[in-house]
């Protein structure tokens, strides 16, 4: 059992020790010797700007802090970034997010810095940026009224050191300010509100800040946006961006009057247009929706970029969306590189969309020549990497690769340069001319073929008109078959009105089957002249077939007459049978005739 005891405790060490290797420690001798705040709350981003003093009451040097995320807000981060103070510029400093076994609620980032002795300070400037924070309230507005939002925060620095001393700067965009939190010392100047200092805050401290103020700025945000580059080795890059906008500001309450918009100019709180900057090589730039060509923009070249001057087709007010795609080409020899086979495509990730942007959902897929191979996506921060795919289009073989990547919550900030590594053999440029050539080719050499060469098969006359003439003697057969059904249709009209003595009802079958026969009559008409063009002696037997015919009916004419005269009372039943019979005999002699003839067809 001992031996059992300490294979347990030291599996139980091993655990407990992997649990907490990627996790880091408060540091006790460090202390924020001076902290200011500037909450920028000026456009619809929240910006907090943190100057933080560190000073190391140690023994050891150190070299990294942490720094906690105010948990109010902390949802929202977007962005952090962090620089301290160089011999000539600001020296950017390494963040990665990190935990604490004892604060798993806190959102904590590992801060690297300069080596930072005992007794020392140094002054670390951290930025983070906080989109969707701000809430419109009241939530919806008339047209004409103005905007007015809530912010809610900590007070104090949320930190895991002691800070001995700290103030705060609130800058609004309006000095309409409806209420804020007046914890003292508090001082009001125009459109800013300072708070401290206060002094000898323990670690983690809190206390509420709200403020409620008046912000009309556009509250525009990019809920999806598809960016597409194109990457051609024949020296031109496409770019094409698919936006769903949304003014995620304070709903429209009512109707809109395009009138009092016009003539007021109220709704300061709409977006009427906005800015993208394009690269300065930007060339073809198109700006179009579902309907077509959207002609409210402006472009303007500068030395250093391209602005476009966007106006949607209609203002875009709290709860509105609008939906767009915007493309341009610029030189590939200006963000693709190259040694030998080897190639590296550097660009941004997110480009210029408008000042103080936010992207909700990006997708950005890049599409290389067909035939890269070793491809390797390096970015400036952290990204989804998504499944690649092939796009085919024009002379495509086996589909070009598409690499797709997803962001979420991005912001200006973001703006960065990606670099994607891939190797392609420069002999495949040849292979889509070489395509236009072979079919080129084979479409020439088909031709001369077609021209040159005669594939006609020579007729035999005798007998395509013998298979002519098997087919109307078919169809001849066909029509003397229902024209001897009329026949006995004939002898039972006759014998249904001796019965029922119904002349309304004969004379009606009688119409009938007259026209009926009339109809088969004319088509043997018809098939007998076309037998006779053929030159075959088909058509004589068909011409006794209808003389035959002829005299069939003068039988069948004359039986009924003699029917109609019985009915009358006008011949006596005995003279009748007489007559009859001879018309029968008549009658079976004609056509018996007309089957020997039908038989020889």
């Amino acid at each position: 059992m001992g031996k059992f005891g300490l294979e347990v405790f030291l599996l139980t060490t091993v655990l407990a020790a992997c649990c907490t290797a990627g996790q880091d420690s408060i540091n006790n001798a460090i202390v924020n010797s001076k902290v200011e705040r500037k909450i920028d709350l000026t456009t619809h981003l929240v910006k907090i700007t943190n100057v933080v003093t560190l000073e190391n009451t140690g023994k050891t040097a150190i070299r990294s802090f942490l720094f906690a995320v105010d948990p109010v807000i902390a949802d929202k981060l977007s962005f952090i970034g962090a620089v301290t103070r160089g011999d000539d510029e600001d020296d950017r400093l390494t963040v990665k997010q990190t935990t604490v076994s004892d604060q798993k609620a806190a959102q904590l980032w590992k801060i690297s810095i300069p080596e930072l002795t005992e007794g020392n300070s140094i002054t670390v400037t951290v930025e983070t940026i906080f989109p969707h924070t701000l809430r419109p309230y009241p939530s919806q507005i008339k047209q004409s009224e103005k905007q007015l939002v809530h912010f809610q925060c900590s007070l104090y620095y949320y930190s895991p050191y002691q800070t001995k001393s700290q103030s705060s700067a609130v800058t609004l965009s309006s000095s309409s300010i409806e209420s804020y939190t007046k914890t003292k010392p508090v001082s009001v100047s125009d459109s800013t509100i300072n708070y401290g200092p206060y002094e000898n805050k323990a670690a983690f401290t809190q206390a509420e800040l709200v403020v409620h103020y008046e912000n009309n700025t556009p509250f525009l945000t990019v809920t999806e946006l598809t960016r597409v580059i194109e990457v051609s080795h024949w020296g031109n890059i496409a770019v094409e961006e698919t936006y769903d906008m949304y003014h995620s500001g304070a709903k429209l309450k009512g109707p809109f009057s395009r009138y009092d918009y016009q003539r007021s100019q109220d709704g300061v709180s709409s977006i009427k247009s906005f800015k993208t900057v394009l690269p300065a090589s930007a060339k073809d730039v198109y700006y179009r929706d579902e309907i077509g060509n959207i002609s409210t923009s402006n472009l303007r070249e500068h030395e250093e970029s391209v602005d476009l001057e966007l106006r949607p087709r209609f203002p875009l007010f709290g709860g509105w969306k609008t939906h767009y795609y915007m493309g341009y080409n610029v030189p590939s020899y200006q963000y693709l590189y190259n040694s030998g086979n080897n190639y590296a495509l550097k660009m941004r990730f997110v480009d210029h969309v408008y000042d103080d942007q936010v992207v909700d959902k990006m997708t950005l897929k890049i599409i290389l020549p067909e035939g890269a191979k070793n491809i390797k996506l390096d970015t400036p921060f952290d990204i989804h990497r998504g499944k690649d795919e092939l796009h085919f289009t024009y002379l495509d073989t086996m589909g070009r690769p598409v690499v797709i990547a997803h962001k979420h919550n991005l912001v200006e900030q973001h703006i960065q340069d990606f670099t994607l590594h891939y190797s392609f053999q420069k002999l495949l440029l040849l292979q889509e001319p070489l395509l236009v050539v072979g079919a080129f080719y084979l479409l020439f050499a088909l031709v001369i073929i077609y021209v040159r060469l005669d594939f006609s098969i020579t007729k035999d006359e005798v007998s395509e008109s013998r298979m002519r003439v098997a087919g109307l003697v078919e169809q001849v057969q066909n029509v003397l078959d229902k024209r001897s059904a009329l026949y006995q249709s004939y002898e039972d009209a006759v014998d249904k009105f001796k019965a029922s003595k119904d002349s309304g009802a004969f004379a009606a079958n009688r119409k009938k089957v007259d026209a009926d026969h009339k109809s088969l009559t004319e088509q043997l008409k018809a098939f007998q002249g076309k037998l006779k063009q053929e030159g075959t002696d088909v058509a004589e037997k068909v011409a006794e077939l209808q003389k035959l015919d002829a005299q069939y009916r003068e039988q069948v004419t004359l039986g009924i007459t003699y029917a109609e005269k019985l009915i009358a009372g006008k011949v006596n039943k005995k003279d009748y049978l007489d007559i009859n019979s001879s018309n029968t005999a008549k009658k079976e002699e004609i056509y018996q005739k007309m089957e020997t003839i039908m038989a020889t067809l």
